[in-house]
């Protein structure tokens, strides 16, 4: 299994490349060069696993033996796992008018990135030790994903992590879970600016391919395909807890609803899709709404700003993960992709191909929702089933109260269950909990944090973000 940038202007890749990789040196990003295609009755086979023993067969068709032997994958997915409260790792609420809530937040920081983060944690300090190598992480976060990359790397050795963080954009708790952790090996830059603002000197730090191999620069944002890796088990998960048999002649489809920022989730979801999971995908976004745009009218397009929303992990502009998408549907195509990408980073305005634009459609849904949207959903599930939302997973359960809780397939003449993926527990957002007029549940973990002694680098408007970040890793790499 080799990986290719989406570009097409890089040579294929080993799994240890892609994983130690941010962005492809040509800007582009790395996917596998050929998606495995499972058969149905593999799929019969699966449908009894756990969802670490999901994540283990699926890992092993990405991470060939001969890098990481299958007994010291197991391991390395098992540890990931072992500090997640629930037993089973995720866990599916059954609630009531068919609302099915996959919770994907029983990690150390009560999100969705925990579980990808966790093994890709693991699956760094494999190759690290294996090599006594040293590598910088550099991380821009909306929320969840500078915590759960600290968590996953603190502590450690042989990893130095730089997170930016969008100050005010960020709910106290999201932020309270980076800066409380004080590591010398975990450095935490609190910037004035959104978060498609912290991407750019990110960026730019990688762009510099000198400065980037100099120092051992990667990524563990959703630009690292071994999040999206980890990620496709959600779909296969969700599939197989969802769907009412798999004795049928022909395998049921399940629609599973993904509330969508960056488009790493839904990109592993069109993965499993590609690799012959039954299922029919539903993006679904706030107010910041590029990718319904793009599903519904090919205008992949920036707005004049970024709105906050009471989603905030979601209040993205640039969606980098589409990109793959793209590419996915295209068959490969990396000279359009290239192309495409190339005009959007210049106008920051692209219309897709009609051809493209038809096979986007065909293979995503689409929805947007407001804060009132979302006030909603979290009320009515609070009033029928005494279930706290967050407001990432109110945008999905939306989705879901503005459809019937199924809908008939004619092709199957039966109905099609639905699963709305949750990324996050309600306690990390209890701004918009009180906004719903309801009483946040506050586990003793999170209370704690406002206690704790904190540490952050600011970084102003005005300031060279980047110039900084090389100096700070300049800095660190001196002490080497």
């Amino acid at each position: 299994m080799e990986y290719v940038s989406t570009r097409g202007g890089t040579g294929a890749v080993d799994f240890e490349g892609a994983l130690f990789s941010g962005y492809a040196p040509d800007g582009g990003l790395f996917m596998p060069q050929h998606i495995p295609s499972l058969h149905r009755d593999t799929l019969r086979s699966w449908s009894s696993l756990s969802y670490p023993e999901l994540v283990k067969e699926l890992c092993s068709l990405f991470v060939p033996a001969e890098l990481v032997p299958r007994n010291a994958l197991d391991e390395l997915i098992d540890r990931a796992f072992s500090r997640f409260r629930h037993k089973n790792v995720v866990h599916l609420s059954r609630l009531k008018d068919g609302l099915n809530i996959l919770e994907l937040w029983h990690g150390v920081t009560y999100a969705f990135k925990d579980l990808s983060l966790s093994c890709t944690g693991q699956f760094l300090q494999y190759f690290l030790e294996k090599k006594q190598k040293h590598v910088n992480i550099l991380v821009g976060t909306s929320g969840d994903t500078g915590s759960s990359a600290i968590e996953s790397v603190r502590g450690q050795k042989n990893v130095d992590i730089f997170v930016l963080l969008p100050k005010g954009f960020c709910t106290q708790i999201q932020e309270l879970q980076m800066t409380t952790v004080i590591e010398d090996n975990v450095h935490v830059f609190a910037a004035h600016g959104n978060s498609d603002e912290i991407d750019e000197p990110i960026k730019e730090l990688f762009a510099d391919v000198d400065f980037a191999g100099k120092y051992n620069l990667m990524s563990l944002n959703s630009v690292n395909w071994s999040r999206i890796m980890v990620q496709i088990a959600h779909y296969f998960y969700a599939y197989f807890q969802c769907t009412p048999s798999l004795d049928t002649t022909q395998l049921p489809v399940v629609e599973i609803v993904v509330p969508t920022g960056g488009g790493g989730n839904i990109t592993a979801g069109c993965i499993a899709q590609k690799m012959g999971l039954p299922i029919r995908l539903i993006t679904v976004v706030n107010s910041n709404d590029i990718i319904h745009r793009t599903v519904q009218h090919g205008d992949f397009s920036l707005a004049e700003r970024v709105k906050a929303t009471l989603a905030s992990a979601m209040d993205i502009q640039e969606p980098y993960n589409v990109e793959r998408i793209l590419w996915l549907l295209s068959g490969s195509d990396s000279r359009l992709i290239k192309t495409l990408m190339e005009q959007f980073n210049i106008s920051k305005r692209l219309k897709l191909p009609e051809d493209l634009h038809r096979k986007l459609s065909e293979t995503l849904g689409s929805c947007s929702a407001s804060d009132q949207d979302i006030v909603g959903a979290m009320r009515r599930c609070w009033e029928e089933n005494q279930y706290l939302l967050c407001p990432h997973s109110a945008v999905a359960a939306h989705y879901h109260y503005s459809q019937p809780h199924s809908f008939l397939c004619l092709s199957f003449l039966s109905s099609i269950p639905r699963c709305c993926l949750a990324p996050a527990s309600a306690a990390k957002f209890q701004d918009a909990v009180l906004r719903a007029g309801l009483a946040p549940q506050i586990p003793p973990e999170i209370s704690a944090l406002t206690a704790m002694e904190t540490r952050s680098t600011p970084l102003e408007r005005g300031q060279d973000w980047a110039q900084v970040l090389r100096g700070r890793i300049e800095a660190v790499a001196q002490q080497w």
